[in-house]
């Protein structure tokens, strides 16, 4: 087939024309990171075709430097960012330049508003990359051969952003990628040498691949020579050392925080980060971050995710999760190990007891990095709380050996709590204890708002106890894990019995039992009528204001995991609650001294619906509940 007739032009998926168009208008203001990004993907590609020579020598094609080089003219007002590594070929182009293959992508699209300031954020969250290039430029070429494939096997792709591309098969002698920006006409600063230049150092200092220019020279032809049109000489403008490979005292706050941006394609600074080199019996070097923001693929569980790894100084892969446990699989960076084999695989990281031990020694690290922050900056550490606070909770189930560390780390909200922040420490709480309180008491809700005027809170409310309000989905299914602190047990307050420890006094107990004795008869017949809809009635001493509550067993599924598991599909337990009824509350006592059963019926089952509806239930049959409503205001209206 004729190379003419391989040219073809495609259209880009749909989510490419919607990100493309709002990042060129989102992120004009911060431009210059295409660079950044063009390098940083120009030294990957370098990066995989060193891991991929380890097994096949001949890719390197008998070059085996590895480099970027950036070309710029002015006089035609283009810039070249090409590189020596893995290359691509035509499918690979279409796969990478034509579509975005991250899970959830539709869905983060949708979270985009046309606030141009708050979509940057988030376009930065996502990572970019390629798509960057056309900030700057009116249309962007693409040049490239895969590493050991014929010459003849060249693609060029070009692209003015606007909702297609072509593609055509062309002769390339080199391996790996030249991108060429033909830059609009008011970026024409970008085909500067000097501009460039210092984009480089700004952004692209740390990467381990040398990034080269034109070498300027400066010197005049002498008197009698003419102007000869020498090869051009190439210089490496950045550092060209591996960041993590240099002692902490070396490094300063600005390259970490550039360094941050290259491994994790996030525009925003990190939150702090952690530099170490272990020696002894296992020697690994490690460099880690703690975003800032969470990326939009969080809580995808499919999503890529882990450490970018390396042996001895050659990356092998990309997201290595085998180093941290999934309740930390928000931490980027890098791990550097010198015990590894260099053709070591997922599988075999598996099954190494060596990355046993990497992966227990980071994750104490991380955690020690989150208790640093939370020690010294409160407010960095909100922000990180925020943002993964609901994934952190899921550690307790996860890691049983750092099950204490992680409860240190948690934050609630509570009934002293002025809004809905969750900031309230488990330390706080024990602090803040009543003489004689020996439980940490808590109760679950679906938003802020139920768990705040929840029933069950009104006796704690009037002894002045703190009460933690837990409205994360994650919660319900964390204290299954989570059974103490500090020596102190939790309690749900709306399951199972009340019991108040010592700040009962005598005199209070006393009272109670006089004011049950008193309906005894009224409990056994609302027990009887609703035989079918709950476990069992009783009188409470949990309620100050409301006439009745609905409690479950101790050990009994609550109403957030009931929740997860019906919108996951899953077969819920059948389960009844308990009814408690406040016996000195006057509608209770109105029950107690009505003598028409079908009165009493009514009332009984209007009772039970509003302590189902309190708790944030959903009625079986609402209509049938409006209507008995409707029943009784008719008939208090006369």
């Amino acid at each position: 087939m004729s190379v003419e007739a391989q040219k073809e032009t495609l259209g880009f998926q749909t989510e490419v024309k919607q990100l493309l168009h709002l990042m060129i208008h989102s992120l004009y203001s911060n431009k210059e990171i295409f660079l950044r990004e063009l390098i940083s993907n120009a030294s990957d590609a370098c990066d995989k075709l060193r891991y991929k020579a380890l097994e096949n020598d001949a890719l390197y094609e008998g070059q085996s430097e590895l480099q970027v080089k950036i070309t710029a003219d002015p006089e035609n007002n283009t810039v070249t960012i090409s590189d020596s590594g893995i290359g691509m070929n035509r499918q690979d182009v279409i796969d990478h330049l034509g579509t975005i293959a991250k899970s959830g992508t539709s869905e983060f699209l949708s979270q985009l508003t046309g606030d141009q300031k708050k979509d940057s954020q988030l376009i930065g969250q996502f990572g970019v990359g390629f798509y960057s290039s056309f900030i700057v430029a009116e249309e962007v070429e693409v040049v490239t051969r895969k590493a050991g494939s014929p010459a003849g096997e060249g693609v060029r792709w070009v692209s003015k952003g606007d909702g297609e591309f072509t593609i055509e098969a062309v002769e390339k002698a080199e391996r790996g990628t030249a991108i060429t920006l033909k830059l609009k006409a008011d970026e024409k600063e970008f085909s500067e040498d000097f501009r460039l230049r210092n984009l480089i150092r700004k952004y692209s200092d740390h990467i381990a691949v040398p990034v080269l220019m034109e070498k300027q020279s400066f010197e005049e032809p002498k008197e009698g020579e003419e102007a000869t049109d020498k090869a051009p000489e190439f210089e490496a403008v950045n550092e060209a050392q591996a960041l993590w490979t240099r002692s902490r005292t070396d490094v300063n706050d600005d390259e970490y925080k550039e360094f941050y941006k290259h491994v994790s394609h996030d525009f925003a600074d990190p939150l702090t980060w952690s530099h170490n080199k272990v020696e002894g019996k296992l020697e690994y070097t490690s460099l880690l971050y703690l975003p800032g923001k969470a990326p939009f693929d969080l809580y995808h569980r499919e999503a890529s995710r882990g450490l970018k790894l390396y042996v001895q100084r050659v990356f092998i892969m990309d997201d290595a999760e085998q180093f941290l446990p999934l309740y930390l699989r928000f931490i980027k960076g890098v791990v550097d190990s010198n015990d590894l084999s260099l053709n070591v695989s997922r599988e075999i990281l598996q099954q190494d007891p060596n990355i046993t031990s990497m992966k227990s020694a980071l994750t104490k690290r991380v955690l020690d990095m989150l208790t640093k922050l939370a020690k010294n900056d409160t407010e960095k550490y909100q922000t990180f709380w925020n943002e993964f606070g609901s994934v952190l909770k899921e550690g307790p189930g996860e890691d049983f050996s750092n099950k204490e560390k992680i409860a240190k780390l948690l934050r609630f909200t509570s009934t002293n709590s002025s809004d809905e922040t969750q900031n309230v420490a488990l330390a706080d709480y024990v602090e803040r204890m009543k003489e004689g309180q020996d439980k940490i008491y808590y109760v679950t809700a679906e938003n802020y708002n139920t768990a705040k005027n929840s029933p069950h809170l009104e006796i704690f409310r009037k002894k002045g106890i703190e009460v933690l309000l837990m409205t994360d989905r994650i919660d319900e299914w964390l204290m299954s894990h989570l059974t103490e602190f500090d020596g102190k047990s939790f309690q749900d307050v709306a399951k199972g019995e009340l019991d108040l420890g010592d700040t009962e006094s005598e005199e209070d107990k006393k009272a109670q039992e006089e004011a049950a004795e008193k309906v005894e008869g009224m409990v056994e017949r609302t027990k009887e009528l609703l035989k079918e809809q709950v476990e069992d009635v009783r009188v409470t001493h949990r309620l100050t204001d409301s006439p009745a509550c609905v409690v479950l067993n101790d050990g009994e599924m609550g109403e957030q995991m009931r929740q997860i598991m019906a919108a996951a599909g899953q077969e819920i337990p059948e389960s009844k609650p308990v009814l408690e009824l406040n016996p000195t509350h006057p509608l209770i006592l109105k029950l107690d001294q009505e003598q028409d059963e079908e009165r009493f019926g009514e009332l009984a089952r209007i009772i039970l619906d509003q302590a189902m509806l309190a708790e944030g239930r959903q009625l079986k049959d609402a209509a049938t509940y409006v209507q008995r409503l409707n029943r009784l205001l008719l008939e208090l209206a006369g």
